[in-house]
C-alpha cells in the first residue's frame, strides 16, 4: 500500500481547497491517504536574517519529512490575489531553504479551486512552472471553476467535472 500526503495551501477553516482534497482522497482506493492542516505547521515569515539568526523552524522540518516520506502527493492550491496563499507560499519558502528539490520527484496530483470561473488557474500556471525547478513530478492538474455551483455534500456534483477529476486520479495513481 502506498502513501499518499495531501493537503491545501491554505489555512482556512472552510477552505474549499481543503474540502476538495478531502474530496480526491476518498477516490484513492486502496491506498493510505493523510490529510494535512497547514494550520498545524504555522512558522515564522520567511526571511534571510531570521534563517541566519534562527536557523529552520522546527514546522518546516516536519513537513518536509512528511513529504519525503510520501509515495505521492496531492495538493490544492488555494489563489490569493493570483498567486499562492502566504501560508502556502512561506511554508514552502523555508521548506526549499532546507531541501531545495522540495517534492523529491513524488508524482504529485496538483489541484486549485475558486468560487470563481477561473478556478484557481493562474496559481496552477504559477505552480506548474515553479514546482518541477523544486523536482515535482506533476502527473495530472484538476481546476474545480465555480466552487459552490459544483460541490456539495462533500463531492463534486458536476458529472463532467467529476469524471474528469477521477481520470486525473487514475493517471496519478498509475505514477505511483
Amino acid at each position: 500500500m502506498k502513501k499518499i500526503i495531501a493537503f491545501a495551501g491554505s489555512t482556512s477553516q472552510q477552505s474549499i481547497n481543503k474540502q476538495l482534497v478531502e474530496y480526491t482522497c476518498s477516490l484513492i482506493e486502496k491506498e493510505t491517504t493523510e490529510v494535512l492542516d497547514l494550520n498545524d505547521y504555522k512558522m515564522p515569515l520567511f526571511g534571510v536574517d531570521k534563517e541566519v539568526k534562527e536557523w529552520f523552524p522546527e514546522n518546516a522540518k516536519r513537513l518536509l519529512e512528511k513529504i519525503k516520506t510520501a509515495d505521492g502527493l496531492v495538493i490544492s492550491l488555494a489563489e490569493h490575489n493570483g498567486a499562492y496563499s502566504a501560508a502556502f507560499k512561506n511554508a514552502f519558502d523555508w521548506m526549499s531553504r532546507i531541501e531545495s528539490k522540495t517534492f523529491f520527484n513524488k508524482p504529485m496530483l496538483l489541484m486549485a479551486t475558486s468560487p470563481g470561473s477561473r478556478g484557481g488557474s493562474s496559481v496552477l500556471a504559477m505552480a506548474k512552472e515553479r514546482f518541477p525547478l523544486h523536482n515535482a513530478t506533476i502527473t495530472e492538474t484538476f481546476s474545480l471553476p465555480f466552487f459552490n455551483d459544483n460541490f456539495s455534500e462533500d463531492k463534486i456534483i458536476n458529472e463532467a467535472l467529476n469524471t474528469e477529476l477521477k481520470k486525473a486520479v487514475a493517471t496519478f495513481k498509475s505514477a505511483l
